[in-house]
C-alpha cells in the first residue's frame, strides 16, 4: 500500500483517522500499532514478525542499558547487541546476495544466491531503533518502558517505509504526551496534499519522461535529449522523495506527531556541502550523531577528518542500495566534499552566484546517472553519450518533442523545486495580516483551498486511470 494509491486514500486513511479520534486516548498508541501492522502487512506480511522482532529487541536493549547504567561494561554489552542484530538483519536481507555475487566472482566460486526479498522500509527502521539505544545509552533521552509506546515509533506507518529517518529522542515526549488539534490536522492535511502532487503530478510524469527517453538507443541519442532525461530523472526523484516526506511529514500533524524535516530545495544549493545539507536531512544528521562525530569529525587532524568523510560516503552509498554504482555514487560526492572542504570552497565563494549554481547543479545531475544505472555497462555508454562519446547530433527531434509537449510541466517542476511560491504566498500572508485586511486574507485562504482541492482531483484522476506510479525509496 502507498500514500499516492486509491486503497489509502480512500479505505485505509479515513478508517484509521475515524477510529483511532473515536478511540479514548491512552488506547491511541495501541490503535496506531495495530493500524501501521496492517498497513505493513498490506505489501510485506511475511515481513511483519521481523519488524516486531527488531522492536522487541532494542526494547529489550533499552531497559538492559537503562537497568545496568551504573555498570558501564554491561551497559555496553546490550548495546553493542542492539547495533549488531540490527546491522545483521540488514546486513542478511539486504546484502547477503551482493556479497555472495561478488565473492562468486572474485573467487570463481558458484555459491547459490539467497534471492530473498527485501523487506520494505528494513533501512530505516533499522536506524531509527538503532537510534533509540544509542541514545538512551549516552542518556540522550529516557528509556521508554512501555512496549505499545515504543512498538507504535518503530512501526509508525507515516514514515515506516521510507522516511524521514525519526530519531526516539526527537518525539520521545510525543509518544505519550501528544496533544492533537485541529489547526495541527488542517497543516497535516495541507502538507499531505502538496506532498501527493508532488508525487502524482510531477514526480510520475517526470518519471514517465525518463523511462520514454530510456527507449531510445544510447548510440542514435543527441547530447541534448541524453541530458534530458538527466534532468528529468533529477526532478523525479526529488519530487518523488521529498512528495513521499511531506505525505509523511503531514500524516505526523494528522495524528498529532510532529517529524523532522527531510528537504529544503536542495536544488538551490550552491555547493555540494550545501546540497547534502538540503537533501535527505533525516538521514545526514543520522550518519553525523553516530558515525562522523564518534569517529571524531572535524576535530582531529586534516588526513583522519577525510577519512571520516570517506567512511561516511561509503557508508551512506552502501546504505542506498547494494550494488557497486552506489557506493560509486555516495563516494563520488565524498570526494567532491573533500575537495571543497580543502580549497575549493574558497575558490568558490569569489565566482558569481550563477556559476555556484551551475557548478552544484552539474555535478548533483551527473551524480543521479551514477545513482540509477546498477549495470556498469550501461552507464558507462551513457555517460559517453553525455559527453558526446558517440559523435551523435548534438539536438534531435526526440529534444525538441519532449521539452515543448511537457513545456508547462518542465516549468512546474523548475518552479515547484524553488522556494519561489513559498517566499510569495508568505509575503502575500505577511503583508495582509500586517495591514489587517481581512477580505483578502479570506481570499487568499480561499484560494489556498481551491489549489488543494484542486491538486486532489487531478492526483485522483491519474490514479484512477492507473497512471505510471512507483515509489523510487521503496527500493531502499
Amino acid at each position: 500500500m502507498v500514500f499516492s494509491g486509491i486503497n489509502f486514500l480512500f479505505y485505509f486513511l479515513p478508517c484509521i483517522l475515524l477510529l483511532y479520534y473515536l478511540a479514548p486516548r491512552k488506547c491511541r498508541n495501541f490503535l496506531l500499532f495495530l493500524g501501521s501492522l496492517f498497513f505493513y502487512a498490506w505489501g510485506e506480511p511475511v515481513y511483519v514478525g521481523l519488524m516486531i522482532f527488531s522492536s522487541v529487541v532494542d526494547y529489550l536493549n533499552g531497559l538492559g542499558i537503562e537497568r545496568n547504567r551504573e555498570r558501564k561494561t554491561r551497559a555496553k554489552l546490550f548495546l553493542w547487541l542492539s547495533v549488531f542484530i540490527n546491522l545483521a538483519l540488514l546486513g542478511f536481507f539486504k546484502y547477503a546476495d551482493f556479497l555472495i555475487l561478488n565473492i562468486n566472482q572474485f573467487l570463481g566460486t558458484a555459491l547459490p544466491l539467497l534471492e530473498l526479498p527485501l523487506p520494505i522500509g528494513i533501512s530505516f527502521y533499522t536506524f531509527q531503533t538503532m537510534s533509540y539505544t544509542i541514545d538512551v545509552y549516552r542518556n540522550e533521552t529516557p528509556v521508554q518502558r512501555n512496549f505499545i509506546a515504543f512498538a507504535t515509533y518503530v512501526s509508525l506507518f507515516p514514515q515506516l517505509i521510507a522516511g524521514p529517518i525519526v530519531r526516539y529522542r526527537d518525539v520521545a515526549e510525543q509518544m505519550l504526551g501528544r496533544k492533537e488539534s485541529i489547526s495541527l490536522f488542517a497543516a497535516g492535511v495541507e502538507r499531505f496534499l502538496i506532498g501527493l502532487g508532488k508525487k502524482v503530478l510531477l514526480a510520475n510524469n517526470m518519471g514517465f519522461i525518463w523511462s520514454e527517453l530510456l527507449k531510445i538507443p544510447v548510440e542514435q541519442m543527441s547530447l541534448a535529449t541524453a541530458w534530458l532525461g538527466v534532468i528529468a530523472f533529477t526532478f523525479q526523484i526529488y519530487f518523488d522523495f521529498s512528495g513521499y516526506s511531506d505525505m509523511a511529514i503531514g500524516l505526523g500533524k494528522m495524528f498529532g506527531f510532529t517529524f523532522p524535516e527531510n528537504f529544503r530545495y536542495p536544488y538551490v544549493s550552491k555547493s555540494i556541502s550545501e546540497f547534502w545539507r538540503r537533501w535527505h536531512i533525516s538521514l545526514g544528521t543520522w550518519f553525523r550523531e553516530y558515525v562522523y562525530i564518534p569517529l571524531g569529525g572535524n576535530r582531529c587532524r586534516k588526513l583522519l577528518q577525510y577519512r571520516n568523510i570517506f567512511a561516511v560516503w561509503f557508508l551512506t552509498g552502501l546504505w542506498h542500495g547494494a550494488n557497486w554504482n552506489f557506493i560509486l555514487w555516495g563516494l563520488y560526492f565524498g570526494v567532491i566534499i573533500m575537495a571543497e572542504k580543502a580549497f575549493l570552497q574558497k575558490f568558490l565563494n569569489k565566482l558569481p552566484s550563477w556559476v555556484q549554481h551551475a557548478y552544484a547543479l552539474f555535478f548533483i545531475c551527473f551524480g543521479w546517472v551514477l545513482f540509477y544505472f546498477e549495470d556498469g555497462r550501461m552507464l558507462e555508454q551513457y555517460v559517453l553519450t553525455l559527453f558526446g562519446g558517440y559523435a551523435n547530433p548534438w539536438l534531435d527531434n526526440h529534444f525538441l518533442y519532449y521539452l515543448t509537449s511537457y513545456g508547462v510541466l518542465w516549468l512546474a517542476a523548475l518552479l515547484g523545486s524553488t522556494p519561489l511560491l513559498s517566499s510569495l504566498w508568505q509575503r502575500a500572508i505577511t503583508t495582509v495580516t500586517e495591514k489587517r485586511q481581512v477580505w483578502k486574507m479570506v481570499f487568499l485562504l480561499c484560494l489556498k483551498i481551491l489549489a488543494l482541492f484542486a491538486v486532489l482531483l487531478m492526483a485522483v484522476a491519474y490514479l484512477v486511470n492507473d497512471s505510471y506510479n512507483p515509489f523510487l525509496y521503496f527500493r531502499f
